[in-house]
């Protein structure tokens, strides 16, 4: 009973000093200790890079955040990572209650419109504003603002590079083309000679998309297609006409592999893999392949280049401007306890990833990378270097838009590319598609 007694005499104790502090909650530790009259924080960061599937990305998250808590011995940082399904579920049910961490991670675009409106991540301009904003890449924390405020700062990059065959190429006397002319006369070369110029899977509809994306950037300038997205612009500018228009020229020369409007993007990538076709244009995400992975061939491997897509004579394009767009990006919760260190630590973190994603993760960042003293495959030095000298990227089309336009897009690029629908058909059904998003 004398053990009961004080038990209870313990447990009202600490129930009257929960009320005197005016605690209602006793789940954000951050809160808690800020609540102490120290200055003690806890900092919860929730990511989707988990030890079993993700373990070098996981690995190098948690050195950094061992790094930070040794320079700031006052923080804590905890980590609840979940598998990529479980995260974005988790995402949204803490949003629904406002109980979001921290720090989490997010997708740029139309995915993170609805938390920004609904006021759950936190501006972050005021960390970005000055020598941070230079260290990215033009473009890819452009793809976080929603009304001119940053939300999120991204931690990956994926470009679009269009790959080739060197074998291929040296077998036919072919060259690296400088223009689309030149391109098409690559095409027409290989077509005589029964060798698929392009390795395409359009059953996926975003590989489809890749394509238009760059005749649209390269006739029409790097706006045009954002313009037309987000009705500053139209569908119906001419140059995106004249954009739909090549594709359908393409099709026509048979520039691209038997069948591909049936076949996957894995499918379609296996006639690259297996030398059938001469050309890939596909993301950054595949240099592995290309690179380091022994389950490809050495041979091919060694074979693989790539060319920045061409430049269209009388177009508004340039060569360095790049189709592709950054992965997820760290947000700060609005309505955090502990927000301004909170924003710190993201700062910290972007920094230190940069520097180490390359060569730790085989991750591509979205800041500048420095590639005098790394020890990479060539594909990658290039691509970083490239990526240095970029003038823009253009965001993926089908992220840019919100749900049923995307997929309205994804269908009529399938209906294009099948010469089922004609290119003024094909601008008619955006414009339609997004009047109908507005009302």
């Amino acid at each position: 009973m004398n053990k009961k007694f004080h038990s209870v005499v313990l447990i009202l104790a600490l129930a009257l000093m929960l009320m005197a502090t005016g605690c209602s909650s006793v789940e954000n530790s951050g809160s808690q200790e800020n609540q102490k009259g120290d200055d003690r924080v806890t900092i919860k960061f929730m990511h989707l890079w988990p030890a079993g599937s993700s373990r070098q990305h996981n690995m190098l998250v948690s050195e950094i955040i061992e790094e930070y808590q040794n320079l700031n011995p006052h923080v804590r940082v905890v980590q609840e990572v979940l598998e990529n399904e479980q995260y974005k579920n988790k995402l949204q049910i803490s949003s629904a209650s406002n109980d979001l961490p921290d720090i989490g991670m997010t997708w740029a675009g139309g995915f993170i419109e609805p938390y920004v409106k609904g006021n759950r991540f936190t501006s972050l301009n005021d960390i970005l504003d000055g020598d941070l904003k230079a260290a990215f890449i033009p473009g890819t924390t452009e793809a976080y603002e929603v009304d001119g405020q940053t939300y999120a700062l991204p931690l990956e990059l994926n470009i679009v590079p269009l790959y080739y065959n060197k074998s291929i190429f040296a077998k036919y006397n072919l060259e690296v083309p400088r223009d689309y002319e030149e391109f098409k006369s690559v095409v027409k070369t290989l077509t005589d000679n029964n060798v698929a110029p392009i390795a395409l899977g359009n059953r996926d509809r975003w590989t489809g998309s890749l394509w238009y994306m760059y005749l649209a950037d390269r006739i029409g300038g790097p706006d045009v297609l954002t313009n037309a997205i987000n009705r500053t612009g139209s569908f119906e500018d001419e140059s995106l006409v004249k954009a739909a228009e090549e594709i359908q020229n393409l099709v026509n020369m048979n520039a691209f592999v038997r069948g591909f409007n049936g076949l996957s993007n894995d499918e379609g990538k296996a006639e690259f893999l297996n030398g059938n076709a001469a050309m890939y244009l596909m993301g950054s995400w595949e240099l592995p392949n290309f690179t380091t992975d022994e389950e490809v061939s050495k041979e091919f491997r060694d074979s693989v280049g790539y060319f920045k897509f061409p430049v269209v004579e009388g177009g508004k394009g340039n060569v360095d401007s790049w189709v592709g767009g950054p992965g997820v990006g760290l947000f700060v919760a609005e309505n955090s306890p502990v927000r301004d260190e909170a924003k710190k630590f993201v700062k910290f973190f972007v920094e230190r990833w940069g520097q180490q994603a390359v060569t730790r993760v085989g991750v591509i960042p979205a800041t500048t990378v420095d590639t005098s003293e790394l020890d990479l495959p060539e594909l990658y030095i290039d691509v970083l270097n490239d990526l240095r000298e970029a003038s823009n990227i253009t965001l993926f089309a089908d992220v840019q838009m919100k749900a049923a336009t995307a997929e309205t897009h994804l269908n009529m690029i399938q209906s294009l590319f099948g010469n089922q629908a004609s290119p003024r058909d094909f601008a008619r059904e955006h414009e339609e598609a997004l009047a109908g998003e507005a009302k």
